[in-house]
């Protein structure tokens, strides 16, 4: 795999799934710059103010919290479009490609189901947050409005394995998402 930042990429899924697809891309590339960077300016402000200031910012922990829960659950999506999710491969490796595109079928419509289950439960986990009315102690946003990106994590990453699993059934190839072919860069096989 190549380490660099993966370029953006045109979807290859037909009609409504390519669109949905080069959308939900957009929604996360802006949502992981916005959320870097802000993290970034709040950490820099943060201690800006407490060397020269003396004092540090109040807020900062509490929207440095908010900040990482978004970015966590985006990036998951993220990873999922551009394959750099963790796996496995040893045994996958040694079947031929057909039987390895089945099971990256299996594998990706799986790890979708559990994707969308984890979204629901995460919701019951909100609603019991918001039925509790904890709010947070500098902002006073309610805490269940932070959890809130958990599920849109969750869902946009059970998206990306469905369309994966859609993209392996219609392809000769195996794709690892639906833009990214499974295997090796050279490097990698020469190790």
């Amino acid at each position: 795999m190549n380490d660099g930042a993966p370029s953006p990429q045109k979807s290859t899924l037909p009609g409504f799934l390519g669109t949905l697809d080069n959308g939900i891309a957009k929604v996360e590339a802006v949502i992981l710059a916005a959320g870097v960077l802000l993290m970034a300016i709040n950490t820099v402000a943060n201690v800006v103010g407490r060397f020269v200031l003396g004092e540090s910012l109040h807020f900062s922990e509490e929207l440095n919290r908010i900040l990482i829960v978004m970015i966590t659950f985006a990036g998951l999506g993220y990873a999922a479009r551009h394959g750099r999710h963790i796996r496995m491969s040893a045994i996958y490796d040694v079947f031929p490609t057909t039987v390895r595109r089945w099971m990256m079928i299996l594998i990706s419509f799986v790890t979708s189901a559990i994707m969308f289950f984890l979204c629901w439960y995460s919701v019951s986990y909100i609603y019991s947050v918001y039925s509790s009315g904890r709010v947070l102690p500098t902002l006073g946003f309610p805490i269940y409005l932070i959890y809130l990106w958990v599920p849109v994590g969750l869902t946009v990453t059970g998206i990306q394995y469905f369309m994966a699993g859609i993209k392996n059934i219609f392809s000769r190839d195996v794709y690892l998402s639906t833009t990214v072919l499974d295997g090796y860069d050279e490097q990698e096989t020469e190790i």
